[in-house]
């Protein structure tokens, strides 16, 4: 990544920069989209792509958890004063499904509501993949009552390499998609919004309001398509460490609030009769940077420091097995996430 921003033009990214340009360009033309714009997070990106599609009285429906709702500041209420529905997942469900929207969706005229403009989904979340025929069937219906789509994306990738669906074809079902490239696949910062030609000219001009164009972004630009060439095809590894890893935490007596489908393992550290902020400390004691009950893999995780956290892990939940602060009782899927709250992570 160092050597390619080397390689970077340094103009200012509001001018047309021509390592931005191109980077964006490629973005889209992955996602199927006519237009790019890159900015410097996910909740800019984020943000940026819902105003596109809700104005007052509007409101936008989202699953309680997203990261839209749940971890951007009060983002949605400041910047585009949209009044928002949140939608928990029911029927023992990890994902908000067709039913779950239908039944809080507003479609009336009625003057007393703020009607739905837009749906907002989240693939993955907490690393857990949204089946792609729920989101089909969502858009479908979406956009058969006029309403727009937006899919924060940041974690796509991960669900791309997990379930072999094409970025086209996840993208195709929504007008807006976020894209993160300082995550799972490691870029020194970034996102791109992908989206119609239209669009992105609008969110321009938001991004320029929210201070996004930057000087020299070409730098960064080259930093992130590297990611692509270079982490992007090396995930299924992360995916499998992490599948690896909760099987033995699972041997051990350990829950899970989601399913563990990609980089991402929730332990349900309640019902394991572990302290959070044990964890935490011993395993910093180690070297070992965790975040509570959520552990997330990387490309850059080593082996040797997941076995070191594993028997750490280990070591706690025998402990309250000893002095009887465990439980066996498993969580159900479509309670809302303990360490993935609207309250903030753990």
């Amino acid at each position: 990544m160092v050597a390619a921003m080397g390689r970077a033009t340094l103009g200012d990214a509001v001018y047309y920069d021509k390592s931005t340009v191109d980077f964006e360009a490629r973005v889209a033309a992955l996602a199927g989209k006519e237009k790019g714009l890159f900015v410097p997070s996910g909740t800019m990106s984020n943000q940026l792509g819902l105003r596109l599609h809700v104005s007052p009285p509007g409101s936008i429906l989202c699953d309680v958890r997203s990261h839209v709702y749940a971890h951007e500041s009060a983002g949605l209420a400041t910047l585009s004063q949209a009044m928002v529905t949140t939608v928990h997942p029911t029927n023992g469900r990890w994902y908000i499904t067709l039913d779950d929207i239908r039944k809080w969706a507003i479609l009336s005229d009625d003057i007393h509501v703020a009607p739905t403009q837009v749906i907002s989904l989240e693939n993955t979340l907490g690393g857990s993949i949204m089946p792609f025929d729920e989101m089909k069937r969502i858009s479908e219906w979406a956009r058969s009552n006029g309403l727009a789509m937006h899919l924060d994306g940041a974690r796509l990738w991960d669900a791309v390499a997990a379930t072999g669906v094409s970025l086209v074809d996840y993208c195709n079902l929504f007008d807006t998609v976020s894209l993160c490239f300082s995550k799972g696949l490691g870029a020194p910062i970034g996102s791109v919004l992908v989206g119609s030609a239209q669009h992105i000219k609008r969110a321009t001009h938001f991004r320029k309001q929210q201070g996004g164009g930057m000087r020299q972004q070409g730098l960064l630009c080259e930093a992130a398509s590297e990611a692509l060439d270079e982490v992007f095809p090396n995930l299924q590894d992360v995916h499998q460490k992490a599948a690896s890893f909760a099987a033995d935490l699972a041997a051990l007596g350990y829950n899970f609030q989601l399913p563990v489908h990609t980089n991402f393992v929730f332990l349900d550290l309640d019902s394991a009769g572990v302290d959070p902020a044990k964890l935490v400390a011993e395993a910093a004691e180690k070297g070992i940077t965790v975040s509570g009950a959520r552990i997330a893999f990387h490309h850059q995780t080593a082996d040797d420091a997941a076995a070191e956290l594993k028997q750490i892990l280990a070591e706690l939940i025998a402990e309250s097995k000893k002095n009887g602060s465990y439980s066996a009782e498993k969580l159900n899927d479509d309670v809302t996430l303990k360490g993935y709250s609207r309250a903030g992570r753990s």
